[in-house]
């Protein structure tokens, strides 16, 4: 079995995948302390063998980050099995059969946000590209702000789950040493002093 864990955005995410890729069962809940990532990944896991994990990488928060990863690799290292880095913003992608842009939260009402065929890129809502429609996990202000500038989402009910997004982007991810996993954390921003 495949497990795979979100901690990086808005709504956490845990998928456990069969070694064909198949999902066998998913859940999903709002970041933060009652999600309970530890507690839930046993709870899924049960008794069955975990041959591999997975973990979102961001861009994303240092805590929620930390909390995936972290419970991630040490299972991982534990277990003694391989770990598989995942962008944020390409598991948001690949929920969507059709080209979108995929948008995560970047704090202070801004979006990271990730076009076909483009660079990551951070911006205010009225700035991010309106060619394709949106999908990601956000709160619920940052999703009003980027509808009250006409921006759109594409349908709940047209994507895939996170198990299935996982499972597309396995076909071609690759597994990376304990010591080099590497997360995006969202941009610090340094205060300036005048002189």
């Amino acid at each position: 079995m495949i497990l795979a864990i979100d901690t990086s955005s808005a709504t956490s995410a845990l998928a456990l995948l069969g070694d064909d890729g198949g999902v066998v069962e998913e859940q999903t809940g709002l970041s933060g302390p009652g999600f309970d990532v530890a507690a839930r990944a046993t709870a899924l896991r049960g008794d069955r063998h975990v041959s591999k994990v997975v973990v979102a990488t961001g861009p994303g928060s240092f805590t929620g980050l930390r909390s995936g990863v972290s419970f991630g690799l040490g299972l991982a290292i534990g277990l003694k099995v391989p770990i598989v880095p995942l962008p944020t913003l390409a598991i948001q992608a690949a929920r969507a059969g059709a080209p979108v842009t995929a948008v995560s939260e970047a704090g202070r009402g801004r979006v990271y946000y990730l076009a076909p065929g483009g660079q990551v890129g951070l911006a205010e809502p009225a700035q991010v590209p309106r060619e394709r429609p949106l999908v990601g996990w956000l709160r619920p202000a940052t999703r009003e702000a980027l509808q009250a500038v006409g921006l759109t989402f594409e349908a709940d009910d047209r994507l895939k789950t996170f198990g299935q997004a996982v499972a597309i982007l396995l076909k071609s991810a690759r597994e990376v040493a304990y010591g080099s996993l590497r997360m995006e954390y969202m941009q610090s921003f340094s205060a300036r002093v005048s002189p």
